[in-house]
């Protein structure tokens, strides 16, 4: 028979568990720099918050470093832009399976003035004229979804940004797009950079949009589970709780909701076959 004083304990423990076991009702995102620097998170998490109770904690890293904290399990989901790098991700056991969200695009921007003469709609065109001019530019140098997207682009263009044609004008900075979008702004140099970061970024000093609208520089943001049986801690149902509010009707229209100066960053396409 329990004494009065044994469930005096047992009701003691149970209280003191009962903080930790509400704590516990969080996940860790890691995710691209561009969903946190745009503002993104800021307006879609607390909803989410508010419709499931689960507390989001945000890590956010280039691409490249958000997928490797995945594959180290010190996330329970990523949330990123660089498909062949999501697909390898999971391809590899490191993630369960990859879910489109949305997508917005590139931007090249630079002076105002344009000393390159890199501006119209077409950014090999306009990558050419950097290098042909010599004109600054800043590059993330981080391995991020966006330097990821550079590197692509400078060798679509024919350009060995690593190699041979590499100059002092070319300047890695390893920093995230806010970064890279100061310091073009403090040197009055190109770079390249998300729309939605863009948007919601204050210090533009002299830098406009000098080449948008390429099919080229379309943004595609896909988020994944770290997978629960290469880390048991992984918090398999509340991260995937994210996952399926995310891409449900109400976790997109929060997505499309989202605007600054009435301007819509990302538009969700989680329906949309091979996204």
């Amino acid at each position: 028979m329990l004494t009065r004083r044994t469930l005096v304990i047992v009701a003691a423990a149970v209280l003191a568990a009962a903080p930790a076991l509400a704590q516990d009702k969080s996940i860790v995102v890691a995710s691209t720099t561009s969903t946190q620097d745009s503002g993104l998170f800021g307006h879609i998490l607390p909803l989410f918050k508010a419709k499931t109770g689960i507390d989001t904690k945000v890590v956010s890293q280039g691409t490249g470093q958000a997928l490797d904290t995945g594959r180290r399990g010190d996330a329970d989901v990523v949330f990123v832009h660089a498909r062949p790098q999501e697909e390898k991700f999971v391809a590899d056991g490191s993630g369960v399976k990859r879910y489109p969200v949305m997508y917005n695009d590139f931007i090249l921007v630079g002076p105002k003035s344009d000393p390159a003469g890199a501006r119209g709609k077409d950014i090999v065109a306009g990558l050419i004229a950097i290098k042909a001019t010599a004109a600054p530019f800043i590059s993330r140098g981080d391995k991020s979804g966006t330097h990821a997207a550079e590197l692509a682009l400078w060798k679509t263009a024919g350009i060995d940004i690593a190699g041979a044609d590499k100059g002092p004008w070319y300047k890695e900075i390893g920093q995230g797009m806010g970064g890279a979008l100061n310091t073009a702004s403090a040197s009055n140099a190109y770079t390249l950079a998300d729309r939605g970061t863009w948007l919601s970024f204050k210090n533009r000093g002299d830098l406009a949009i000098v080449v948008e609208g390429d099919n080229k520089l379309f943004n595609q943001y896909g988020v994944i589970l770290v997978n629960p049986a290469k880390h048991a801690h992984v918090k398999k149902e509340l991260g995937q709780a994210f996952i399926d509010w995310l891409v449900s009707p109400e976790g997109q229209n929060a997505v499309a909701d989202y605007k600054i100066n009435g301007e819509q960053l990302f538009f969700p396409n989680a329906t949309v076959p091979g996204a």
